[in-house]
């Protein structure tokens, strides 16, 4: 979020000094982008890697702090739960072999994770969401003890005028919670991409990742169960959007918009009105003033930091999301947000590959695509994919009416790989890795085997002999040694 928070509760100017801030923030950003070859250079990637802790039956264990001080590798840090902990990855070039240095990256930092956690008693666990999570591992004593967790959760309670969150999730079984902190978010672990685009380049480059998201979202879904329940194959869908939900009953006509979201349209210009959609829309949370004043930054000539403009950005999820960085001479990225963590590090490359490369290789064609899909069945396409994965079946642009048409995930998937790889290939990255990783995702649609579809059928035949919470366990202890052995998912035995 940039700023640190050191305060719990807020007073109502100061909420007022931070519009104004964010006014004036938004302002700077507009002028910023006009300034000329801001934010032009290399394409870049990066990501971040959620994970969990576990004990030795697999339950989660609440320790994020203590391994995190056996660390020093600053790539390291903890998340909103105990039992949760982050890596953050160099980022690097897209051009000549990008996922052959991100799959060091993602090796070194899970060594080096698993290696602190085991000072602690503590295992590694990278999947969407932990199948062996109780309800008792969760609540206030399971937040991480720092205070811009805290004040987050007292923000949303006071939105919400202390009502409690109320989450409601469907699939084989039912799950009905009501729940009075922002823990339920800490259920949920996710792989995040990191895509720097130039400015002019943003708006159909975002489009084109607002596009790709459900189709890859559907072959790389991995987060079938919660508390015990069989529910959507992304769970973690329906589960962040009603746990960081700020909105109480409704006290006028007037629509109130969920802060975790898919989006309220295309864009058009670019990244601003993104930015300014976000400050539209939705109240301040945390209203902590930086010590910079933005436009007396650019009276001297010099960047903006932006902090508040950040800080507010990080307390609205979009599944996709704009981000201005400081850092150098400046430039704005995509936050690839809405795939989940694990299977294997190979399989998150695959993902990862599949996404940029359907978002470089859509983009080219924006123009013709856009108006055969109208935004809400793209917003559709998303929960239909979270829900379904590989059975969903999602409407797709096409150049001729009628349109759009549906079309099955699977078979989506396989008519776009070779845009995929176009947008890979075309931007520099080596042939030979952009067709081994993308092979992985062919295979994977052949095989019918997502992560999400291999925990369900092991679930199956687990519980036919073993009570549910007991199936869970012996679930997850056959998912991490099969994900220690880095073969991908669609590999995996179902023994």
């Amino acid at each position: 979020m940039g700023l640190q928070i050191q305060k719990e509760t807020f007073e109502p100017e100061e909420y007022e000094r931070f519009s104004q801030r964010l006014a004036d923030s938004l302002e700077a950003l507009q002028q910023v982008l006009a300034r000329p070859g801001f934010g032009v250079g290399p394409r870049t990637i990066g990501a971040e890697l959620e994970m969990f802790l576990v004990d030795a039956a697999g339950f989660p264990l609440p320790v994020n702090r203590q391994v995190l001080g056996q660390t020093m590798d600053p790539r390291v840090t903890v998340e909103i739960d105990r039992f949760n902990l982050e890596c953050n990855l160099r980022p690097g070039p897209l051009a000549g072999r990008p996922f052959t240095a991100m799959r060091e990256e993602f090796e070194s930092a899970l060594a080096e994770v698993r290696r602190a956690a085991a000072t602690q008693g503590a295992r590694v666990a990278v999947t969407g969401i932990l199948p062996t999570l109780r309800e008792k591992d969760l609540g206030l004593g399971a937040m991480t003890a720092l205070p811009r967790y805290r004040a987050l959760s007292a923000a949303i309670r006071r939105r919400r005028r202390e009502e409690p969150l109320r989450v409601v999730i469907g699939g084989e079984d039912s799950l009905t919670l009501e729940w009075d902190d922002v823990t339920l978010e800490g259920a949920n672990t996710s792989l995040q991409y990191h895509l720097r685009v130039d400015p002019a380049d943003f708006a159909r480059m975002y489009n084109a990742a607002q596009l790709a998201t459900p189709v890859v979202l559907a072959v790389s879904s991995n987060s079938p169960f919660l508390l015990g329940r069989r529910l959507w194959d992304e769970t973690r869908v329906a589960l962040f959007r009603q746990a960081v939900d700020d909105r109480g009953e409704p006290q006028s006509e007037a629509p109130q918009h969920g802060r975790v979201t898919f989006g309220h349209g295309w864009v058009r210009q670019g990244p601003l009105e993104l930015f300014a959609e976000s400050v539209a829309l939705y109240p301040p949370l945390l209203p902590v003033l930086g010590p910079e004043s933005p436009l007396e930054c650019l009276s001297r000539g010099g960047l903006p930091r932006l902090d508040e403009l950040r800080l507010h950005q990080g307390t609205v999820w979009s599944w996709n999301r704009a981000i201005y960085d400081p850092s150098g001479d400046g430039h704005v990225r995509i936050e690839l947000r809405a795939l989940p963590a694990g299977p294997t590090v190979v399989d998150m490359l695959a993902n990862g590959a599949l996404l940029l490369g359907l978002t470089l290789g859509l983009s080219q064609d924006m123009e013709a695509l856009l108006p055969g899909l109208p935004f809400p069945c793209a917003r559709g396409n998303f929960i239909r994919a979270a829900k379904e994965g590989l059975d969903a079946k999602l409407l797709w642009p096409e150049r001729h009416a009628p349109s759009p048409r549906l079309v099955p995930a699977a078979a989506l998937v396989e008519r776009l790989l070779p845009v995929a790889r176009a947008g890979l290939v075309d931007a520099g990255v080596d042939t030979e890795e952009a067709d081994g990783l993308l092979s992985i995702i062919a295979a994977r649609i052949r095989a019918g085997c997502t992560g999400a579809r291999w925990q369900r059928k092991m679930l199956a035949r687990l519980e036919a002999h073993m009570p549910r919470q007991d199936a869970l366990a012996a679930l997850l202890e056959r998912y991490m040694l099969l994900a220690s052995s880095g073969r991908p998912v669609h590999e995996w035995p179902l023994e």
